[in-house]
């Protein structure tokens, strides 16, 4: 409790006894006085002088600032929207009556879900603390339970909206990402969820997280949601995995089975078009070898009619000569003799033999 001597019985609250508040120019004084001791003497005008450069350096000191490569600012005056400023060092009224606001337009950000990445910077990347598992514990349409991770990546494209027209943009995609991926889980069995419609679920979260950022003018852009580890809840889990490895090996049996068709039904299928080939070429053979022996018998028909002598020893000549060759003892023999009567050995190489 204050003393009596601690306070001016006529209620000063400067706490000394005239009724006139302190000297400005003493409280000033007494703030340089340890920087005195860097200048020669120890007057006001040195005091002044200090005074000066402290103003000069905070003036500076609040007057210029620097934006990224990556970002832009946003310059606010008195609260107020200004206008977006381009990368580079750039000057703003000094003393807050400038705020500069620096949001990195070209950088990708991500927000996870039900995990978190060691040293991020980024406070809305990580879950709430203490809410990890309660993002992840998901109903999937046949009333079965999953835990869902999953990551969602997106750009500030507009850095308006994004500052001024929600009031934590970051914070509202957060609750927007994850009731849209209760949704979405919502409408698949567990089945699906765990084993073949992990791409739909990413196209379809996409898509819907972009239409709620569009409607709610968040002033992002979603560009990739990722589903990292899907896994029932630890009660069931062992069982899950054997039904998991079942619906594996089941899939490896017919990719074998696939496969040994792939390899024998298109060499039977080969086989029999070559077999077929075959019988079409066998066929138009035969075919045109009885269209030109008709054709043929035809002509000599033809021929016969007019000269049947002619032809008849015509045809008896080509039949000797066709025959001739392939015969290897030849003889003439008389008609009229009463035994074997060579008259002329035709076969030169077997009379050369016999000689």
């Amino acid at each position: 409790m204050p003393h009596d001597n601690d306070k001016d019985p006529r209620g000063n609250p400067w706490g000394d006894r005239n009724n006139s508040p302190p000297d400005l120019f003493k409280i000033i004084n007494h703030f340089l006085d340890p920087f005195k001791s860097l200048l020669p003497g120890g007057s006001p005008s040195s005091s002044l002088v200090l005074l000066f450069i402290f103003i000069i350096g905070v003036f500076g000191w609040s007057s210029f600032y620097t934006v990224p490569s990556d970002s832009v600012a946003v310059v606010q005056r008195f609260g107020k929207y200004v206008k977006d400023v381009p990368p580079g060092l750039h000057f703003k009224l000094p003393f807050g009556v400038d705020t500069a606001r620096i949001v990195p337009i070209k950088r990708q950000l991500k927000q996870e879900f039900g995990f978190s990445t060691p040293g991020a910077t980024d406070k809305h990347q990580s879950p709430r603390v203490n809410d990890t598992q309660r993002e992840t514990q998901m109903v999937t349409g046949d009333l079965n339970a999953a835990l869902v991770e999953w990551v969602v990546q997106y750009r500030i494209l507009d850095p308006v909206k994004f500052l001024f027209e929600v009031r934590e943009p970051s914070e509202t995609l957060r609750y927007v990402s994850e009731s849209v991926m209760r949704e979405v889980v919502g409408d698949r069995t567990v089945d699906e969820v765990l084993t073949i419609g992990r791409q739909e679920i990413e196209s379809e979260a996409l898509i819907k997280m972009q239409a709620f950022s569009t409607k709610y003018a968040m002033g992002i852009s979603i560009d990739q949601v990722q589903l990292k580890n899907i896994n029932p809840p630890k009660p069931v889990q062992e069982s899950f995995n054997e039904v998991n490895q079942a619906q594996q090996e089941k899939e490896k049996l017919i990719n074998e089975a696939r496969r040994d068709y792939n390899k024998v039904i298109p060499l039977a299928e080969g086989e029999k078009d070559q077999r077929i080939r075959e019988a079409d070429g066998y066929r138009l053979k035969r075919i045109n070898e009885a269209e030109g022996d008709a054709a043929r018998f035809n002509a000599l028909l033809e021929e016969y009619l007019k000269a049947p002598e002619v032809t008849r020893r015509r045809i008896y000549l080509e039949t000797m000569q066709e025959v001739m060759p392939k015969i290897k003892a030849k003889f003439i023999m008389d008609e009229s003799a009463q035994g074997i009567l060579p008259l002329m050995n035709l076969d030169g190489k077997r009379g050369s033999n016999n000689e």
